[in-house]
């Protein structure tokens, strides 16, 4: 099983500007600075409209990644779904196949960085890209936050002189005049439907590096939001420059020129800039070039690497891969990458090896398209993604589709490269790797026929993935918390009895039968699907007579003796967890919030010694704490009685969390009347809480 051991977790330094820079600054470099007069050769005028609808084209793997990345938040992106999803063999040919396209294509981009330089200088190409290739091993060593820094300077820079261009293009546009433009557009069909077509497919791989993000999603905070609306701003972004800029060039360059002209944009600004000296549309064009061959290159290496760290983790390749270094990022795995794209860049024609890899990006973006579909149906309670691609299935059809069209376009050359890369990963597996590895996919748990090869594991690592992602915003775990019963108790028990009566509280609570509630958490416990661990157990269930979760918090000083595996186990903290059916994500969320709090250091310690309900409680609410407060006609609270929930007044950072009103308990909104005799539950830190306190505290 996969996993990221105490102290050896990538550090979660990303944040939304980190992803946007990492998905913009992969696509822009040859498909921007060199392809648009090669795909003018091929289209004529609708070169435009091919790289408007490869950016449509891209969508339904862009939406199938984010969902995956949001539910799998795992460094390898691409090789941990294929690998969770569809199985460890075609992990193995995804996993080596990206890693290697991703090797020739950064150091392609590279490549680039030299060419563009020597516009200004005479320089040795390959060892710049080779110097270029240890600057950014070395920047990559140091931390992923250090790495995008210079990723978000390099991508804002490349914007900054796109979106100058694009204004300026706008201007020049005014001399060509409406009529102009016309004649540069006719015939806009100028080489068929199949010119075309045949175009999309060679534009397409353009767009590909809009989800290299997905290979560190580990180290983003926040990726149920960060992730999606990175990548989206990211594409429109670089639709916007695509479809824009290669519809100046169109209209402001002779058709012919523009077909044979492998430096179009610097062609284009010298147009614009026809009446200012030439060498600052040069320089300008220079800038933006570098700008966007380099972030390419650096995101190409950061990505490959994690590659390499999460096929490692797994026992897919040298165990060594897996290691961090003293900056917790995977050292050995950007050693390796290094020196590979060095061996590359000195041995083989990289650019034709880096554009024959773009077929097989084509097949992993099918592959990952059918990685949701398994997902989906595979019926994995903790598959829980925070966003969730939609027109499903019809979008991820069309996502396993496209790329495999696109494939058969690209010639038999590619498609060969293509087969070439998937037979030594294929082999890789067997020679080296099955015997290493105890799992299946999730499609063993579509195919129920297949159920002996069902991999039980995949779920409880996809539970563990829920507890380092946490609860999500809406989720109403605090309020949960906050809403619990405590039982306090003294002296050993049995968990027949300390379940008896947990059963007997949320019965009452909930109107359903006590002993309906005994023998659901006596049964899930006996089949062994309560966790217990580290001196504490959750027992739950969902059923379809709750409509929202409920939880009671049981603790005893001297121990509860537990069956588990054939012999007693001794805990000190029970938590009775039951939510509604219909909800099995946010129940799990909830199971794995109270796991985190379980797992942190010194908790069973500050467990026992909490004194009284609300410090037993806050125990489990990550810096914050609990002061109930009860509304008497006599006494300050009383200022509340008739009032309601949002004209309480409260300090900021403050709520309330829970209303206990005779034996009902009252989640309340902001209408939420409060009445005489209420048990008001407010949650927040200490020092709003003794605002509250000394407000309406008893005299």
């Amino acid at each position: 099983m996969s996993g990221t051991p105490n102290g050896q977790g990538l550090r979660k330094d990303l944040g939304l500007a980190d992803v946007y820079a990492i998905s913009t600054g992969a696509m822009f470099s040859s498909g921007f600075f060199l392809l648009p007069g090669i795909a003018a050769a091929q289209a004529g005028p609708a070169v435009i409209l091919a790289y408007l609808l490869a950016g449509i084209l891209i969508i339904p793997a862009m939406l199938s990644k984010a969902e995956l990345c949001t539910a799998m938040p795992r460094a390898g992106g691409t090789y941990y779904f294929l690998d969770r999803s569809l199985g460890p063999m075609v992990g193995t040919v995804g996993g080596l196949g990206t890693w290697i396209a991703l090797v020739f294509k950064s150091a392609f981009a590279l490549l680039g960085v030299g060419a563009y330089l020597a516009v200004f200088v005479e320089v040795p190409v390959v060892r710049v890209a080779l110097g270029l290739t240890a600057v950014f091993v070395i920047l990559n060593v140091a931390g992923a936050k250090e790495t995008t820094r210079a990723q978000r300077l390099m991508v804002w820079t490349l914007v900054g002189i796109l979106t100058g261009f694009l204004v300026l293009g706008g201007w020049g546009l005014t001399d060509v005049g409406t009529e102009g433009v016309k004649e540069q557009l006719t015939p806009f069909f100028a080489f068929g439907a199949e010119g075309l077509i045949s175009t999309v497919g060679l534009v397409f791989v353009s767009y590909a590096g809009l989800t290299k993000v997905a290979s560190v999603a580990e180290e983003v905070r926040d990726p149920d939001r960060n992730i999606p609306l990175g990548m989206i701003l990211s594409l429109a972004t670089a639709t916007t420059f695509y479809v824009l800029g290669v519809f100046l060039m169109v209209t402001l360059l002779d058709p012919d020129q523009l077909r044979s002209d492998l430096a179009p944009v610097a062609t284009t600004a010298g147009e614009l800039l026809s009446g200012t000296p030439g060498t600052i549309a040069v320089v300008l064009t220079v800038i933006a070039a570098l700008a966007a061959f380099a972030s390419t290159g650096n995101a190409g290496v950061m990505s490959a690497s994690r590659y390499l760290l999460a096929m490692a983790r797994d026992k897919h390749i040298w165990s060594g891969f897996g290691r961090l270094g003293r900056f917790r990022t995977p050292t050995p795995a950007l050693i390796a990458t290094g020196l590979t794209m060095a061996l590359a860049l000195v041995t083989l024609d990289v650019q034709g090896v880096a554009k024959l890899a773009s077929a097989f990006q084509l097949l992993i973006f099918s592959l990952v398209n059918l990685s949701v579909v398994v997902m989906r149906e595979s019926g994995i309670e903790a598959y829980d993604p925070g966003f969730k691609s939609p027109l499903y299935p019809w979008m991820q059809i069309a996502g396993i589709l496209v790329p495999l069209w696109l494939i058969s376009q690209m010639g038999w050359l590619a498609i060969f490269f293509t087969m070439g890369i998937t037979v030594v990963g294929i082999a890789w597996y067997h020679l080296y790797a099955r015997d290493r590895l105890s799992r299946e996919g999730a499609l063993y748990h579509v195919f129920e026929r297949l159920g002996r090869n069902r991999y039980a594991g995949l779920d409880l690592e996809l539970r563990q993935i829920l507890k380092e992602k946490g609860v999500r915003q809406d989720d109403p775990f605090a309020e949960v918390v906050a809403g619990a019963p405590v039982r306090d108790l003294m002296g050993p028990h049995s968990f027949d009895v300390v379940a008896r009566g947990a059963a007997e509280l949320l019965a009452a609570d909930l109107g359903i039968d006590a002993d309906t509630v005994f023998q659901a958490f006596v049964e899930e416990t006996r089949r062994g699907a309560t966790p217990v661990a580290e001196h504490a157990m959750l027992p739950h269930f969902r059923s379809d007579e709750v409509s929202a979760p409920r939880l009671v918090i049981v603790r005893a000083r001297d121990g509860v003796s537990v069956p588990e595996a054939g012999e007693d186990v001794t805990v000190h903290a029970i938590f009775f967890l039951v939510s509604p059916w219909d909800k099995p994500g946010q129940h799990l969320r909830i199971l794995a919030q109270i796991a985190a709090r379980l797992d942190e250091d010194g908790f069973t310690g500050r467990w026992l010694e909490a004194e009284g309900d609300a410090a037993v409680r806050s125990t489990l609410l990550e810096d914050r704490s609990i002061l109930t407060i009860t509304l008497l006609p006599d006494e300050p609270s009383s200022e509340l009685i008739d009032a309601r929930v949002r004209d309480a007044g409260l300090p900021p950072g403050v709520l309330i969390a829970v209303v206990r009103r005779g034996e009902d308990v009252i989640f309340p909104d902001g209408n939420t009347v409060f009445e005489v005799g209420d048990r008001i539950s407010f949650l927040g830190e200490e020092e709003g809480l003794d605002a509250v306190r000394a407000r309406l505290g008893s005299r």
